[in-house]
C-alpha cells in the first residue's frame, strides 16, 4: 500500500502496453529452472541437487557495460536471457527501460549481487552461470508465490516450476498514523492464501494499490505501484512492477494459492 501518488496517473499510460504482457509470457524461451520438482522427503540425490543448479542456454554477454537508456542489439540479448531465466524484462526490444531496469535488479538480488541495474563485470559474469532461485521449503504447494522479504524478490511457482521471479518492495519498517490508528509498517510472514483480486486501481484508506491479489482478507495484498524502489517503503503490502501487476493475477487462481512470506 502507498500514499496516493499524482503523478501516478500520468504514468498509467504506460498500462496500454502492458495489455498484451500475458501473451508474451506464453513465448517466453522454455529453459529455465528445475528448482521444486520434488518434494524433500521423495527427491533422488539428482533431483536435490536440480534445486540449486540452472539449467539455461548459453548466453555471450555484451563487450558494453549496459544500463538504462541503452538501445542495441546487446540490450535485445540481454532481455531474451533474462527472459528466458523467468526474470520479466518486459519485450525484447532492444531499448534498455524501466521494465528491463526492474528485471534486472530482480536478478542481481538473487544472485547476491550489489543491486545497482547495471549489467557491469560481475552481472555479466552470473548471467553466463547463474544462480538458480533456491525454494525455502520445496515441500509447500506446487503452484504457489513465495516472497523473500531479505532478497526484495517475489518467486511464482506453477506445476513446481519457477514461472516468474520479480523484484518486490514490502514494509518499510516506519511508524505511522492512518484514520487514528498508528502502526509500524511491517509486512507479515507466514503461510497465507490468495482471497480476492481487485482490478484496476482500487483506493484503500493509505492510498491506491492497481489490480491488487490480496493473501490477508482484504487488508494485505500483492499489488502493483508506479513506485517500486529498491528498498522496502510500502506500509505492509508487497508491491510489484506496473507491467508484472498488469498479467500477474492471469497467473495465481483467487482464493486458495499459497503465498508463502519469509525472510
Amino acid at each position: 500500500m502507498r500514499g496516493v501518488d499524482v503523478m501516478g496517473a500520468l504514468r498509467r499510460g504506460r498500462l496500454v502496453r502492458a495489455g498484451a504482457a500475458a501473451a508474451a509470457l506464453a513465448t517466453l524461451a522454455t529453459a529455465g529452472y528445475t528448482a521444486g520438482t520434488a518434494s524433500a522427503a521423495t527427491a533422488t540425490k539428482a533431483e536435490k541437487a536440480q534445486l540449486t543448479v540452472l539449467a539455461a542456454p548459453a548466453y555471450t554477454p555484451p563487450a558494453r557495460t549496459l544500463k538504462e537508456g541503452m538501445k542495441g542489439a546487446d540490450v535485445k540479448a540481454l532481455q531474451q536471457r533474462l527472459a528466458a531465466l523467468k526474470y520479466y524484462p518486459g519485450a525484447a526490444d532492444g531499448t534498455f527501460g524501466a521494465n528491463t531496469l526492474e528485471a534486472v535488479w530482480a536478478f542481481q538480488e538473487v544472485n547476491g549481487l550489489s543491486v545497482d541495474g547495471v549489467v557491469g563485470p560481475a552481472t555479466k559474469r552470473a548471467l553466463v552461470n547463474p544462480r538458480a532461485w533456491k525454494p525455502r521449503d520445496p515441500r509447500q504447494n506446487g503452484t504457489r508465490v513465495e516472497v523473500n522479504l531479505t532478497l526484495r524478490v517475489l518467486a511464482l511457482y506453477v506445476n513446481r516450476k519457477v514461472a516468474l521471479i520479480s523484484h518486490v518492495s514490502s514494509g518499510g519498517g516506519y511508524y505511522y498514523c492512518s484514520n487514528g490508528g498508528c502502526s509500524y509498517a511491517i509486512t507479515p510472514t507466514g503461510n497465507f492464501r490468495t482471497t480476492v483480486y481487485m482490478p484496476g486501481w482500487v483506493t484503500v484508506p493509505l492510498g491506491e494499490m492497481y489490480n491488487p491479489v490480496f493473501f490477508i482478507s482484504t487488508v494485505f495484498a500483492i499489488h502493483g505501484d508506479t513506485d517500486v524502489p529498491v528498498n522496502p517503503v510500502s506500509h505492509g503490502c508487497v508491491r510489484i512492477p506496473m507491467d508484472i501487476a498488469a498479467f500477474f493475477h492471469t497467473m495465481v487462481k483467487t482464493p486458495g494459492t499459497e503465498v508463502f512470506v519469509y525472510k
